[in-house]
C-alpha cells in the first residue's frame, strides 16, 4: 500500500506531461531506468515498475494458493482447513477437526489453562492419531474446573489432566517472571503461593509504572481499605451474600476515578477499572447501581464480575469487594486459597482492598495473613481516611437506621392494629389516633425500642 500510495503522490506533482507519461507507461518493466533530464520522471517510471513487480508476486502466490472458485461458506471453511496449519479453538470443539477431510496431520498440541479442564475435557484433543507432543500450559495456584455437583466432585470428577501429572511426579517448568502486576501488588501472591520463585519483569519496575490515578497513600498502588461498619446480608433471592456499605464505597471511587479521569487537561489515557467479588448478590448489585453510567466513554471502561469470571483478565485497576462482615468471622468459601490468588492478581497498576479488618483479621484463613501484611507494609488504611468515603459510608449508615426504624414502627403499629380489634373494640379510651400520638416528633431508633417496650403494658391484658 506504501509503494501504490507513493505512487499517486508522484502523479498528482506539478510539472507532469501526459504525453511523457504515455511513453514512460509504454516501457516493459523489464527495461532498465533509462537516465532521463527530469528526476521525477525517473522516479515514475521506478515506481511504476517497483508497483507492477510487487503486483505480479502477489498474483503468483495467489495462484499457487489454488483458491476454489465458489462462494459457498462450507466449500471455503474446508478450503481453510485444507491449507491450515495452525488451529485455535476450545478443547470442547477441537472435535469438529475429526470429521474435517484432507487435513494436515497435527503433531503438536498446546493446551492453555490446562489447570482448569477436566481429565475428560483434555481427552478430547489428544486423540488426534498423529500427535506427537502436547504441551499443557496451566496454573494450579488458581481455580480448577467447575463441577456443580457434590457427588461428582467428591469423585475428583473436576480434576485435571495437569493436577493429575503433576500428582505423579511428572517435570513441570515454572514461568517464573510476571510482566503484568507493579511489585507491591505481585508481593504478597508471589509470598504466599508460588513460595518467592517469581520474579518481576523489567517493565512492571519501572517510573512509568507507578501510576496516581487518585490523591493519597489510600490510592496507591496497593492497599486495604477498611469498611468496619459494613453489614452482610442474604439476597432474598439467590442466597447469596451482599454488602451495601461496600458497594456505595466502590461506587464512590468509581465515581472519583472517571471525575479525575475527564478534568485532567494534559491526560487522553484510557483507564481500565475491573470490580471483582466473590458473591453473585454483590456484583448484582454493584452493577444494578452502577448501571449505564460509564458505557458511552471513550477513556474510561468499568468490568464488574465475580473472581470466577476474571480468571485470565486484567485490568488497569482493580477493586475487590470482600463482602463478608460478621462477629463469627466466618468467610465461607472467600476463603479459597486459589479464588483468592486469582482476585489478587488481576490488577497492573492498582489493587484496592475493601473488607471488614475484624472479620477477616480472625478468619483463620490466607485473608488474616493479607490484613496483617498490610499493616505491616503501611498499605492498610480505614476507608473513612478519606472525606468523601467518609461522606458515603455516613449516608449509607443514616440509611440502614432510618429502614430499621421504619421497620420497628411499621411492626408496632400493625401488632397494634390487630391487638386492639382483638382485644380493645369496647375501650374507647385506647383507639388508634391515641396511640399513634405516642410517636408525635421524630422517630428514632432508641425511641422506637423505648416504646415497643411500653406497648405491651397498655394494649395486651392477656400479658397482664
Amino acid at each position: 500500500m506504501s509503494l501504490i500510495e507513493s505512487f499517486e503522490s508522484l502523479l498528482l506533482s506539478n510539472g507532469v506531461e501526459s504525453k511523457e507519461l504515455e511513453k514512460l507507461f509504454s516501457r516493459k518493466v523489464e527495461e532498465e531506468v533509462v537516465v532521463n533530464q527530469n528526476v521525477e520522471y525517473e522516479k515514475l517510471l521506478k515506481g511504476r515498475n517497483d508497483c507492477v513487480l510487487v503486483l505480479r508476486s502477489l498474483k503468483y502466490s495467489l495462484g499457487e494458493l489454488k483458491l476454489p472458485q465458489t462462494s459457498r461458506e462450507r466449500r471455503l471453511r474446508a478450503f481453510c482447513f485444507r491449507n491450515a496449519s495452525l488451529f485455535f479453538c476450545t478443547v470442547s470443539s477441537s472435535f469438529k477437526l475429526y470429521s474435517m477431510r484432507n487435513v494436515a496431520p497435527l503433531e503438536t498440541l498446546v493446551m492453555d489453562e490446562a489447570a482448569q479442564l477436566k481429565e475428560c475435557e483434555s481427552a478430547i484433543p489428544l486423540q488426534f492419531p498423529a500427535i506427537k507432543h502436547a504441551i499443557l500450559i496451566g496454573d494450579e495456584c488458581q481455580l480448577p474446573a467447575m463441577v456443580e455437583s457434590k457427588v461428582a466432585d467428591e469423585a475428583k470428577f473436576g480434576r485435571s489432566l495437569f493436577e493429575r501429572l503433576s500428582s505423579l511426579g511428572h517435570q513441570k517448568h515454572l514461568l517464573n517472571v510476571q510482566y503484568r502486576m507493579h511489585p507491591s501488588i505481585s508481593c504478597f501472591p508471589n509470598s504466599k503461593f508460588y513460595s518467592n520463585q517469581i520474579s518481576d519483569g523489567p517493565n512492571v519496575k519501572t517510573e512509568g509504572y507507578v501510576k496516581k490515578f487518585l490523591n493519597g497513600p489510600m490510592f496507591g498502588s496497593y492497599s486495604f481499605m477498611d469498611i468496619n461498619e459494613g453489614r452482610e446480608e442474604k439476597d432474598g433471592i439467590t442466597q447469596s451474600w451482599k454488602n451495601m456499605a461496600e458497594v456505595d464505597v466502590v461506587l464512590q471511587i468509581i465515581h472519583k476515578l472517571y471525575n479525575k479521569a475527564t478534568t485532567c487537561v494534559d491526560s487522553n489515557e484510557k483507564i481500565s477499572i475491573g470490580v471483582v467479588s466473590p458473591y453473585s448478590a454483590q456484583v448484582a448489585a454493584i452493577e444494578y447501581k452502577l448501571g449505564r453510567n460509564y458505557n458511552n466513554s471513550n477513556i474510561f471502561k468499568v468490568r464488574v464480575s465475580s473472581v470466577d469470571g476474571f480468571q485470565g483478565g486484567e485490568e488497569d485497576i482493580i477493586i475487590i469487594s470482600t463482602v463478608r462482615s460478621n462477629r463469627s468471622s466466618s468467610i465461607g468459601f472467600l476463603s479459597s486459597n486459589q479464588r483468592t490468588n486469582v482476585a489478587l492478581t488481576r490488577a497492573r497498576y492498582c489493587l484496592w482492598i475493601l473488607g471488614n479488618f475484624d472479620t477477616l483479621s480472625n478468619s483463620d484463613s490466607i485473608w488474616e495473613d493479607l490484613v496483617f501484611d498490610a499493616k505491616n507494609r503501611g498499605c492498610f488504611f480505614n476507608a473513612k481516611e478519606d472525606k468523601d468515603l467518609a461522606n458515603v459510608m455516613s449516608s449509607w449508615k443514616m440509611d440502614v437506621e432510618k429502614s430499621i426504624d421504619d421497620l420497628i414502627v411499621g411492626k408496632w403499629v400493625n401488632d397494634l392494629q390487630i391487638t386492639s380489634l382483638l382485644t380493645h373494640e369496647n375501650e374507647p379510651d385506647m383507639d388508634m389516633n391515641n396511640a399513634l400520638t405516642m410517636f408525635q416528633g421524630p422517630i428514632t431508633r432508641s425511641r422506637a425500642k423505648k416504646q415497643l417496650l411500653i406497648l405491651p403494658s397498655i394494649s395486651n391484658p392477656i400479658e397482664e
